[in-house]
């Protein structure tokens, strides 16, 4: 048996930010819609939601007003999806996830939680708050990963090729982000 600090040593970090130039309440409503998901991974992926169960967000917003996209396509508490990706774009089979928010704060974070899937461990947290930036309001965008893989001394093995693929998978989404804020405006 596993002691506790045996998986806590194995648990990987993965942490990235970005500034856009856009409000916190359109930039959170924009993540908290799933619906979204698909054009925020690297197409080569071919993200699909195959499936899901929304739970609408407890509440509605602070300032339903200051959200450009409909507050009823947030995902809130208790969602989960489906979703599939081919983990690597010359590879014919996908791999398929089932993650679940466990935790939504209106303009402030979400967070999602692997179920079942490709890691023994996968949480990422959505945060988001204004921020100055050169002299300009925005949104400062931020991903916590921790992350965990199976197979013992392979996937220790093969973190490095993960990290790389979340610092690649991320780097991409960054360049795609203020363009898909744009267009929802």
């Amino acid at each position: 048996m596993m002691d506790r600090n045996t998986i806590n040593s194995m648990t990987q970090h993965f942490l990235t930010q970005q500034w856009v130039p856009y409000p916190v309440e359109q930039v959170f409503a924009f993540f908290a819609d799933p619906a979204n998901l698909p054009r925020l991974m690297p197409p080569a992926l071919g993200t699909t939601i195959d499936k899901s169960c929304i739970q609408p967000a407890s509440a509605p917003p602070p300032s339903q007003a200051a959200s450009r996209i409909p507050v009823h396509t947030a995902a809130g508490t208790g969602s989960e999806f489906l979703i599939s990706f081919r983990p690597l774009p010359f590879l014919p089979f996908r791999v398929r996830w089932l993650a679940r928010i466990t935790e939504f704060e209106w303009n402030s974070h979400f967070k999602d939680e692997q179920v079942r899937g490709p890691f023994s461990v996968f949480r990422h947290h959505h945060g988001v708050c204004a921020s100055m930036h050169h002299g300009q309001m925005g949104t400062l965008v931020t991903d916590k990963i921790e992350f965990a893989l199976p197979f013992g001394l392979l996937g220790r093995l093969i973190a490095p090729l993960i990290r790389l693929q979340l610092r690649t998978s991320f780097a991409q989404r960054q360049k795609r982000l203020p363009h898909l804020l744009g267009c929802a405006k």
